[in-house]
């Protein structure tokens, strides 16, 4: 029975898959689909799962050189797309930077800018998944992001009343049309984070199920906790969120394909005229002179 009732649970898993590709019309087979893949539980069940669904899929993933915690994952990733016979491209900071997240980070509070680890990481990953996941022609890029993650990000951007993110959030997230943006795609957008782990520790992923040691103190690590015991008490809130930007997000429809310009230096799309990559840099550089200096 319980062999069963497992086998069931990956069907149902798989079937909402297939459902929220066929709903927001992700991606079709003909697409060539790159998956953003970390190591842990929701980027591994996102790229196993597409991979059995039969669509052309390949991992890319940013080793942002954390220590032991991303040499552990970048290893477990490696033995997952070797068993699913998937190719995998490994970009990292040290290569692409010349410096790891840590160094980074540091430097740039010698400067006055305490950003966090999770800010940081954040932009940068987001930056070289977009510009290799276009050099390498990919039709999209796939992330691992669940319901859970899409709700927390929601309840953010409103109490930080950040309309512009909020409005960017969905399925397919994103309201600005541009070539040089590879289309972002959420799977597992309508999939709970505590069933996107049932499924990974039914399927004996080798996964982290621990947090980044960098995101220990984290400003969302907050609403992580206010949302799962507000979902305790009152079951669904968690969809409601998701249903409530969705409404809102279609009633702005006419705000769609507004235009993106470039950074004047790198020429990767943005909002801006200096994009937050180039913006962090250009600190960097300032204090790697003055270090010098020294």
């Amino acid at each position: 029975m319980v062999k069963e009732s497992s086998n069931q649970f990956k069907k149902y898993i798989e079937k909402k898959v297939r459902e929220t590709i066929r709903k927001y019309s992700l991606f079709t087979k003909k697409d060539k689909i790159a998956v953003a893949v970390s190591g842990g539980k929701d980027s591994t069940v996102c790229l196993y799962l597409l991979k059995k669904l039969g669509y052309d899929v390949e991992g890319i993933t940013i080793d942002a050189v954390i220590g032991n915690y991303t040499k552990k994952n970048l290893e477990n990733l490696k033995k997952v797309c070797k068993d699913l016979d998937i190719k995998l491209h490994v970009i990292s900071f040290r290569e692409e930077f010349g410096m790891s997240l840590c160094y980074i980070k540091s430097l740039l509070k010698g400067k006055g800018y305490d950003y966090s680890s999770c800010m940081i990481c954040g932009v940068l990953k987001r930056y070289l998944l977009n510009k290799y996941s276009r050099k390498l022609k990919f039709d999209c890029l796939a992330t691992g992001h669940n319901l859970d993650d899409e709700a927390q990000a929601f309840l953010m951007n409103v109490l930080r009343n950040d309309f512009k993110l909020a409005q960017r959030q969905g399925a397919m997230p994103g309201v600005a049309i541009s070539k040089k943006f590879t289309k972002r795609v959420k799977p597992l957008y309508l999939i709970k984070e505590e069933e996107v782990e049932r499924f990974s520790k039914l399927m004996k992923f080798p996964v982290n199920y621990g947090i980044c040691p960098c995101s220990i103190d984290a400003y969302r690590r907050q609403y992580i906790n206010f949302l799962n015991a507000f979902e305790k008490k009152h079951p669904s809130v968690k969809y409601n969120i998701i249903k409530f930007h969705e409404t809102m997000k279609n009633n702005l429809k006419k705000q769609k394909n507004l235009k993106v310009s470039n950074c004047k230096v790198c020429k990767e799309p943005s909002s801006k005229e200096l994009c937050k990559t180039c913006t962090i840099f250009k600190i960097l550089a300032t204090a790697k002179k003055e270090c010098k200096t020294c």
